[in-house]
């Protein structure tokens, strides 16, 4: 440590002492009055200052306001304008909106009418359809009984049969179903062909202006004799005279005048010349009778007819010719296949029609 310095102070002088001694208590409230005052300055400068920093500071925070209140008032007029805008675009929005509301609801109503008129259509045309293929098979069963045969109900129930495959509706398959059992009994039924019938009568009747009598005198041509086979043929034509020939041919013509055949009914052979023609006739007439029974469906006179034509081709006509056994043989199986039968019906086809035209 360093040794303290110890000042001596210095004694006044004498006079001062003496002044001194007698103004010190003035001193002191001087000292404090100017320290007072100082304080106050100081308290005065730093208001001052805090005064301006306040005022900088207020500045600042006004004009930072009017800034914000400029941009505030610019954003207003901009919300201002565009909420115009927005309330423009709401309203052309709102009617662009009504008038696409308008044209769905017209579309829709479009769409539903012209639904119903598909449906319409579709009804009609199956309708029409049903209609149609029932007015076929009516018409094909009363052409299959009027002539006897199946083939024409047949015909129309194949046809309709395609035309419902194509068209392929479910409420039409009923029908569909019945006719397909309609066709199978129809073809595993057997029935008299008519058609096939009347050609063979219409063959027998065309057979009969050619079938030869029994008296009919016919130019039979007599075997040449037989004679011994000659040296050669060169020796013969020179050893044949005129004569010869001439007598040769004429015992040919003689022959040919007489013809010997045995008649087992003599009413054949009385028939005259003349009566051959109403013979011919009769027997056409008991076809021609027969056909119409067999189209009016009267088998019993179909079957007395055929019965008296085969007994007049026996008696007055030559059967033992070749055309005469064909046309006999003609008769007969026209009788064997004129037997009464039934023709099937179609009743299932013409129910299911009946349902489908009811609408169930």
């Amino acid at each position: 440590m360093k040794p303290e310095h110890v000042e001596t102070p210095l004694s006044p002088a004498p006079e001062l002492a003496s002044t001194g001694a007698a103004h010190l208590p003035s001193v002191k409230p001087l000292v404090a009055a100017l320290w007072w005052t100082r304080g106050v300055a100081l308290l005065a400068m730093v208001g001052a200052i805090g005064v301006v920093a306040m005022w900088f500071k207020l500045s600042g925070i006004q004009e930072q306001l009017a800034r914000q209140s400029a941009d505030t008032g610019s954003q207003a007029v901009q919300a201002r304008v565009t909420a115009k805008q927005a309330e423009e675009l709401a309203r052309e929005t709102a009617a662009r909106l009504a008038v696409t509301d308008a044209k769905l609801s017209e579309v829709s109503l479009q769409r539903s009418q012209l639904e119903e008129l598909m449906q319409s259509l579709s009804r009609s045309r199956d309708e029409n359809l049903v209609v149609d293929i029932e007015s076929a098979v009516r018409l094909a069963q009363q052409q299959s009984q009027l002539t006897g045969s199946v083939q024409p109900l047949l015909a129309a129930l194949k046809s309709a049969e395609q035309r419902l495959t194509k068209v392929a509706q479910p409420r039409l398959a009923p029908v569909l179903r019945a006719i397909s059992r309609d066709i199978e009994r129809i073809q595993s039924t057997a029935v008299t062909d008519t058609p096939n019938l009347l050609i063979k009568l219409d063959d027998l009747v065309n057979a009969v202006d050619q079938l030869p009598l029994l008296n009919a005198v016919g130019v039979v041509t007599a075997p040449k004799p037989a004679a011994a086979p000659p040296e050669s043929s060169w020796a013969r034509a020179i050893s044949a005279s005129w004569w010869e020939q001439t007598l040769a041919g004429l015992w040919r013509d003689i022959q040919g005048l007489v013809r010997v055949s045995r008649i087992d009914q003599p009413e054949a052979s009385l028939l005259a010349p003349d009566q051959s023609y109403f013979v011919r006739e009769n027997l056409k007439l008991r076809i021609l009778n027969a056909r119409l029974g067999l189209l009016a469906r009267h088998f019993e006179v179909v079957r007395s007819d055929l019965n008296s034509v085969i007994q007049d081709l026996t008696h007055y006509f030559d059967t033992q010719s070749r055309q005469g056994q064909n046309t006999l043989l003609l008769a007969r199986e026209v009788l064997a296949q004129a037997k009464q039968t039934e023709l099937p019906r179609v009743d299932d086809t013409l129910a299911a029609l009946t349902t489908a035209a009811a609408g169930r």
